[in-house]
């Protein structure tokens, strides 16, 4: 089914869910109840008068259009990061593979193309990330289709689950699903391949409102490619089972499914505590830090902000915060900012975006979440001028 052929309340739930906004803030933002949201999502209750739909939109920051036809890009989206419309084209190619086996490039200079492309996007780079990964892509596909023997998969694997990730940071989410599943049918039969392909699945899954769906997938691939005994697994499988069941429990957050958060959480932590912090294996950062941020996250996503500013306020105390890539840092403070937004501390939100944006520009002022919580810190009064100006360069007005 086509974003065209969705009915208007599917339209709503989706763009909802890349505003990282859960039913109740959107029902705030409008002045209803979330049981008023649930119905329209689910087309219980019917948007059947013009001045609601603009007030939904309005909100969400699309256009009217891309609710009731969907059939416009929404304000502000993501679109202006140059380069986006040639990583969709290279996406959308099939010819690539069946290129010669004299244009394959060295294979090492393909693996050092990879890493500087995974320090890229460790660093927030994804403007220069997004003109970089269609070629990447092409001499990837090429590498494999030349020697299918070799390592090419696991590289044509990792091009793949860097685009779908950027693609996710930049509200593409539809289109990371796409990359994403390439790189599943990449990594076929092999479980360690499945379970990094799966990472960005579940990622590109829940940012479309999936998030049923991201739950099954992460949670299948964290089975299969789990250890008999996990006690005699190498910390680089740990990382990997690791991340899946933090991926899990974020999945579960976005359903509303704070038990399932919790045992999953709790499971990963369990993990976290054998691998301990400070390593990047698989290019995961995982350890008990990341632990407690995907905690703040999912406490964010369900609502409880109190436990996400008490959760915030003592992950970022841990000298192991500062050990983490700039990216994932930047990140966690966009959704601090949000957890102060639920418990109506805007003075401490913009503070949080401010040190956001220090960290790493492009993951305030290129994504379309933390555009959402700029113009709601802006909106809820004298906006501090860190945030002022934040609303100025990203071309929000007030």
């Amino acid at each position: 089914m086509t974003s065209d052929d969705l009915p208007i309340g599917r339209r709503v739930a989706r763009w909802r869910a890349r505003r990282g906004m859960t039913q109740q803030m959107l029902a705030d933002r409008l002045g209803k109840s979330k049981s008023w949201v649930d119905k329209v999502e689910r087309g219980v209750r019917t948007l059947d008068r013009f001045s609601v739909v603009q007030d939904v939109a309005e909100v969400l920051r699309v256009d009217t259009s891309v609710l009731v036809d969907g059939g416009a890009r929404p304000a502000g989206a993501a679109g202006a990061v140059e380069g986006l419309d040639g990583l969709r084209a290279a996406l959308a190619r099939y010819d690539t593979c069946r290129t010669g086996p004299g244009t394959r490039p060295p294979r090492g200079e393909l693996r050092r193309r990879v890493e500087h492309a995974w320090l890229t996007y460790q660093h927030a780079g994804y403007p220069q990330l997004v003109r970089a990964l269609p070629g990447l892509l092409g001499d990837a596909q090429r590498a494999r289709a030349a020697a299918p023997a070799d390592d090419g998969a696991d590289l044509l694997v990792q091009a793949y689950r860097l685009t779908a990730s950027v693609l996710v940071k930049l509200g593409e989410a539809d289109v990371a699903w796409l990359a994403a599943d390439r790189a599943m049918a990449v990594a076929g039969d092999d479980p360690l391949l499945a379970a990094v392909a799966a990472i960005p699945l579940g990622q590109a899954l829940r940012a479309s409102g999936r998030g049923g769906l991201a739950m099954t997938a992460t949670l299948a691939a964290a089975h299969r490619f789990a250890s008999p005994v996990p006690s005699d697994a190498p910390p680089q499988e740990l990382a990997l089972c690791g991340t899946l069941l933090v991926e899990a429990a974020l999945a579960a957050a976005s359903c509303g499914d704070a038990r399932s958060v919790g045992e999953l959480a709790d499971r990963a932590a369990e993990i976290a505590e054998r691998v301990g912090d400070g390593h990047d294996h698989h290019r995961t950062s995982f350890g008990p830090t990341s632990v407690e941020l995907a905690r703040v996250a999912a406490a964010v996503a369900l609502g409880d902000g109190g436990e996400a500013v008490t959760r915030h306020e003592r992950v970022t105390g841990r000298s192991t915060w500062g050990r983490l890539p700039v990216e994932h840092r930047a990140a966690h403070l966009v959704d601090a900012a949000r957890a102060y937004l639920h418990v109506g501390d805007l003075l401490r939100a913009g503070r949080a975006l401010v040190d956001a944006d220090r960290t790493a520009p492009a993951e305030v002022r290129c994504r379309p979440v933390a555009r959402t919580v700029i113009a709601d810190v802006a909106r809820g009064g004298p906006a501090p001028a860190g945030v002022a100006y934040l609303a100025t360069v990203v071309g929000l007005t007030r």
